[in-house]
């Protein structure tokens, strides 16, 4: 029974993505493992930019910030 979790920041995905997260996930573990997708079970954490951390900063200030191309 594999169990596969995906976390995300909570930048808008839409309901018609993460159906696709799902369904390419499972797909891939039944094209790569031979996995049974009946019982194949993925979870989608949706996490707060706040909550995300990169290089010592929430992702919500490193949003804030110009990049390096402008």
């Amino acid at each position: 029974m594999p169990y596969i979790n995906i976390r995300i920041t909570d930048e808008e995905v839409s309901r018609t993505q993460k159906t696709q997260l799902i369904h390419g996930v499972t797909q891939l573990l039944v094209d790569i493992l031979n996995k049974d997708p009946a019982t194949t079970h993925v979870v989608i954490d949706v996490v707060p930019t706040d909550n995300w951390g990169v290089g010592g900063k929430p992702v919500s200030l490193l949003r804030q910030q110009p990049t390096a191309d402008h």
